[in-house]
């Protein structure tokens, strides 16, 4: 977009968008800044020793699958260790073992250790004497803390709210009110409910800047930046102007100065009452020209909407205005 100043023509250039924290440094090795799933594309090396805030903040943010693992391996070596102990100290000890060999000895030793620290205590099986019984009195302890522990792990787990917000897979540079626009979609993938919702997107790009690589950061204007509610899907489009920093970019030109489009989703869970975010981010190759998104939307024949979103990915290939 061209202004008027003191009779001459004045071409707006595009906004440069705050420093994101990664430094104006160019890339090196063509790495993005935000990973597809929403984290931060970097390592850092020399931290600080782990604390328990550490290993718990860990246990929270792993996914179920491993989490239980953890969990399931953590309670079979506490067991084992415990059982070895109790084997150690004489089998004569615990009373009630009907083991003859040593490995049914061993076993019972390991089982009889699952019910002290889950406090379940069938009965069949006691221990005597001072040693086995400090030793069974100590596990009970740990098992009560343990399980509080686990709990609280749980909680923590389910009541941390999520955005579960699902993007289409590229980028699309498609013909856009006369003219040319790069949109993206995105759906609310989970069951809850979000309102409220903004969006902030970036572009960065590797530029030559008085002789030196640099990396540069600039706002993407979008048409629309804010929904109330998000029903169905959400195409975000940002019309290419002359102030767009896409404005006169070839496919060769995004490739070669590692464009990189930053997306981050701000919204109120109704379920959690609380704000919830979601990132993620688009690299050159998923950026394409020339296309444009498959509808997601039908009409039920209750007189509901259908939002069909097997096709959050779908497009096709269409011709772009000169």
């Amino acid at each position: 977009m061209a202004t008027e100043q003191n009779g001459k023509t004045v071409k707006k250039l595009p906004e440069l968008a705050p420093e994101l924290g990664y430094g104006t440094r160019a890339s090196k090795s063509h790495q993005r800044l935000v990973n597809p799933d929403g984290s931060f594309n970097v390592r850092r090396k020399g931290e600080r020793e782990l604390t328990l805030a550490d290993a718990y903040h860990t246990l929270i943010m792993l996914g179920w699958w491993k989490f239980f693992g953890i969990i399931l391996v953590g309670f079979v070596l506490v067991n084992f260790i415990f059982g070895t102990i109790y084997y150690l100290l004489g089998t004569e000890h615990l009373t009630g073992m009907i083991g003859d060999s040593a490995s049914d000895k061993f076993l019972e030793s390991f089982f009889f250790s699952s019910q002290t620290l889950t406090t379940v205590g069938y009965g069949r099986m006691s221990p005597v004497g001072f040693g086995t019984s400090a030793v069974a009195a100590i596990e009970s302890a740990i098992g009560l803390l343990s399980f509080a522990l686990s709990t609280s792990l749980l909680w923590g787990r389910f009541s941390r709210p999520t955005a579960k917000v699902m993007y289409s897979a590229n980028v699309l540079v498609s013909p856009y009110r006369g003219g040319k626009g790069v949109m993206f979609r995105a759906i609310n993938g989970g069951r809850s409910r979000l309102i409220e919702i903004e969006a902030d997107v970036t572009m960065a790009r590797t530029e030559m800047i008085e002789g030196k690589e640099q990396r540069r950061f600039y706002r993407l204007k979008l048409e629309l930046n804010r929904v109330s509610v998000l029903p169905t899907s959400w195409t975000l489009v940002h019309p290419i102007t002359d102030e767009s920093p896409f404005h006169g970019r070839t496919t060769d030109d995004v490739e070669r100065e590692e464009t990189e489009v930053l997306v981050m989703l701000k919204a109120f869970d109704e379920t959690y009452s609380q704000t919830v975010y979601s990132r993620t981010s688009y690299k050159s190759h998923q950026i394409v020209t020339g296309a444009k998104f498959i509808p997601m939307i039908e009409d039920g024949e209750d007189g509901s909407i259908i939002l069909d979103m097997d096709r959050l990915n779908a497009y096709e290939t269409v011709g772009l205005p000169q």
